[in-house]
């Protein structure tokens, strides 16, 4: 979490470092841990000879001790993985570093046990580096040379590093089945840790070392199914066996309910709403008058975001400035002066509004019941007058669009309230709304007309993309060169005009000054004659491709997540026809469609078509619609048919004879 409660977090760790001063130091129990000097050739155990790969062991220890007068965390993490399959064997020549080498490692090592009974050993010295271009990222690794099938790869890694203790998440199941796993919490008995286990996972259990003084937090699971984090429109995170664990007391100094929400919140709020001095007081006013006034609360908060945004350059690497003023001399700010910019301005505006803390659903999703800073990693900011949100820090965002993964999503809300006339932040759990169909909802009109050329019509679209979808292109103009801009309407209009070379290209709407205002609108005219095939005297018309390449939703093997979209989204599209003069159709039944998902007595999703004919003019209309975010799995066949109708219209021909 960058926006850290550094006063509850130190409250703590001086808590614990005050108890361990007086005890007697002793080495972490797992210090001279080490696999077998001989390893054995693993026998697959029967339901899983089939699988293309099994964890057949994972191990992870996490011990709290006192080194030196500092808190400190050891880890350790102890993996054998059986490579059953060709497709395994690809996937693993490379094992990834899942830290940094610049970290305190005490032991990275690994090595593969061929069938044979061969051993390949690997350590610190045969470590390479690559490095992600596009991202600026590097990566740590070991290549495995002469991986084959039936071998197994046996990893260890343990590591010195800053204790954990506000809340972690232990997954205790992967994409591939696990054979056992096993996690222990190792402590000192002074200190009481608060767990939750989900989704099928047993609860943890203690066990007291009373001769060291510890005590053993022990969470085990055996023959874990795998669960394929590929099946699309499902939450990973939200559905694997997993527990949650943070310290929640210290019974040697009396502390209780530590990392709670309500100190949290108090914190945070007076650290954000501070008394100003004159300088920084004038350094507010004289930036909201650069800032364009409007009657309506909603255009005005966009003028406000627009202005820092455009402004003020953020980066959380950036070191933090002393007052207001030197943020807004500086024109560069970190996460928490950002913050503290944005509540200046609108404090003083008297635009009412509260922090949000949440995380994203698809990473660490919140847990109402468990209070635990780590679901309290992203930052919103609420104004309750409109119920909109804005992100204060993703600079191509503005009101009312924020990052989805935020959104239909629990978090907590901070707002100001008086006590004996003073200003007190206050916490209160609440749900985050996304924005509905209403925001994100696509028009497409196309005139495909035949009239003059039966054999090469002329396409003419016209596309509308509102909220999350315009999204993927407004912003881009303002950050890619020209060439770049060209390039990606070029391969966006390519989805629309069936790879055919587009005769015209106009867009209008586009640029970061539109988002969340008005839709990103691409206009393209292109020959059809790709979209048309002789066959005697008729002509086959591929009517359906017009629309763009639509997704198919297939379930080979028995659908085990409930589905999760991004964000509710909505198209109406209407497909004018104009045939030449005496010519005739069929096939025009294939446009009558109608699928339905039914919840709770309310339609949620639905694609729906039909048609006209006037003359030689064929108008079809076609309504597409997901209102909710989450399809339970007794609603997946529908969900799924809905999806798949979209894709079945994609490939509809009506034949044409003149």
């Amino acid at each position: 979490m960058i926006l850290q409660n550094k006063s509850i977090q130190s409250f703590a760790v001086i808590a614990l470092l005050f108890v361990s001063a007086v005890t007697k130091a002793q080495d972490f129990s797992f210090k001279n841990y080490n696999w077998e000097e001989k390893p054995t050739i693993a026998a697959i155990p029967d339901q899983y000879k089939n699988e293309k790969e099994v964890i057949l062991e994972r191990n992870t220890k996490v011990e709290l001790q006192s080194a030196k007068g500092q808190a400190t965390q050891y880890y350790l993490m102890h993996e054998k993985v059986l490579i059953n399959s060709d497709d395994a064997v690809e996937r693993n020549n490379k094992i990834y570093i899942p830290f940094r080498m610049s970290e305190s490692v005490l032991t990275t090592k690994a090595r593969v046990i061929l069938k044979n009974g061969k051993v390949i050993s690997l350590d610190s010295k045969d470590i390479k580096e690559e490095t992600d271009e596009e991202r600026g990222i590097k990566y740590n690794y070991f290549a495995l040379n002469g991986l084959e099938k039936g071998a197994v790869i046996e990893k260890l890694y343990m590591l010195q590093e800053s204790p954990e203790l506000n809340g972690s998440t232990i997954r205790m199941q992967d994409e591939y089945p696990i054979s056992k796993a096993t996690f222990q919490l190792i402590y000192p008995d002074h200190l009481v840790f608060k767990t939750k286990s989900y989704n099928g996972l047993g609860d943890a259990t203690i066990e007291e070392v009373s001769a060291d003084k510890r005590k053993i937090l022990n969470v085990s699971s055996e023959n874990v199914p795998a669960l394929d984090d590929d099946e699309r429109y499902g939450n990973w995170s939200a559905a694997v066996k997993m527990f949650r664990y943070k310290l929640d007391a210290n019974v040697a100094n009396g502390a209780k309910n530590m990392y709670n929400f309500k100190e949290f919140s108090t914190n945070l709020y007076e650290r954000f709403h501070p008394e100003y001095n004159k300088k920084e007081i004038k350094a507010i006013d004289d930036f909201i008058k650069q800032i364009p006034t409007s009657s309506n609360t909603q255009d005005q908060i966009w003028n406000v975001e627009n202005k820092i945004k455009k402004t003020i350059t953020y980066s959380q690497y950036i070191d933090s400035q002393e007052g207001i003023n030197d943020i807004i001399k500086s024109r560069q700010a970190n996460q928490s002066d950002i913050l503290r910019l944005y509540f200046a301005v609108l404090d003083k505006m008297g635009i009412e509004n509260q922090l949000v803390m949440t995380s994203e659903r698809s990473k660490v999703p919140f847990d109402k019941d468990f209070e635990s800073y780590e679901n309290l990693h992203d930052i919103l900011l609420y104004f309750p007058t409109i119920q909109k949100y804005l992100t204060p820090t993703e600079v191509e965002y503005r009101i009312p669009l924020f990052p989805s993964g935020l959104a239909s999503n629990t978090g907590l809300f901070i707002k100001g309230k008086k006590f004996s006339g003073v200003n007190m932040g206050v916490g209160e759990i609440g749900f985050i709304e996304i924005p509905g169909t209403d925001i994100t909802h696509d028009v497409m009109e196309i005139t495909v007309d035949f009239s003059k050329d039966i054999a090469n019509p002329t396409v003419t679209d016209k596309i509308a993309f509102g909220g999350y979808s315009a999204m993927n292109f407004q912003p881009v103009k303002d950050f890619a060169s020209d060439d770049q801009y060209k390039e990606l309407l070029k391969q966006i209009a390519k989805n629309y005009t069936v790879e055919t070379e587009y005769k015209t290209l106009k867009t209008e709407n586009d640029g970061t000054e539109f988002i969340g205002k008005k839709p990103f609108v691409l206009n393209v005219t292109f020959d059809g004659k790709d979209l048309v095939r002789k066959a005697g005297d008729n002509y086959l018309f591929s009517v359906g491709q017009v629309i763009g390449r639509q997704m198919e939703l297939y379930q080979e093997n028995k659908r085990v997540m409930p589905v999760e979209i991004d964000y509710p989204h909505s198209y109406t599209r209407t497909i004018k026809i104009i045939l030449p003069e005496g010519a005739k159709v069929k096939n025009l039944e294939k446009f009558n469609m109608s699928y339905k998902t039914q919840l709770n007595g309310k339609e949620e999703a639905a694609f729906v078509s039909n048609y006209e004919q006037k003359g030689n003019v064929i108008t079809v209309n076609n309504t597409e619609f997901y209102n909710v975010i989450r399809y339970p799995l007794p609603a997946f066949e529908e969900y799924r048919a809905v999806i798949n109708a979209a894709a079945d219209f994609n490939k509809i021909v009506i034949i044409v004879n003149k």
